[in-house]
């Protein structure tokens, strides 16, 4: 590709030189039109375009694919940080998902503060479709799993599948 250009910008010298200065700009602005577009053609085949993400490559996996995604739903009530040593609620959640991704059920698992849990229940609501769990999906076509939402505050948390450690007393 290097090459190209190169001779490409012989090419404009030379057609310039011969033709006068006056055509030197027009001509210079046309070939690097020419190039960039070159370029492009050149170079399309090896960029990746925004495609779909792939399949996930087991449990834990698609888990961090929805906590994602769940995340990019629901900003105003992720914690970013490291978490405090005590939190004041934790709440798991059970959510079976069809292999399009749609939630069929979401029920709280384990929680002892009915505020957090309605926060989690909502942060799910709201980030429907998941990603699809394509062939961790069961003969029926659904998946079942848990996912813990760890809270920092009354509102904020960060779910299990992608939070760090938590800061020591």
């Amino acid at each position: 590709m290097k090459t190209i250009i190169r001779l490409s910008l012989i090419l404009v010298f030379t057609i310039a030189g011969l033709s006068g200065c006056s055509t030197v700009i027009s001509a210079t602005t046309a070939v690097a039109s020419t190039i960039g577009h070159a370029a492009k053609a050149v170079a399309s085949p090896f960029t990746s375009s925004p495609a779909s993400k792939p399949p996930p490559a087991g449990l834990d996996d698609y888990k961090t694919q929805v906590a994602q995604h769940v995340v990019q739903h629901n900003p105003g009530h992720t914690y970013k940080g490291r978490l405090p040593p005590l939190l004041p609620a934790i709440v798991v959640l059970e959510i079976t998902v069809d292999s399009d991704g749609r939630m069929t059920d979401v029920a709280v698992q384990r929680s002892r503060n009915p505020d957090a849990s309605e926060v989690a229940l909502a942060s799910m609501r709201r980030s429907t479709p998941l990603p699809p769990p394509h062939q961790l999906a069961q003969a029926g076509g659904k998946l079942k799993f848990s996912e813990t939402f760890l809270f920092a505050d009354h509102e904020r948390y960060q779910l299990r599948s992608l939070a760090g450690p938590q800061a020591s007393e």
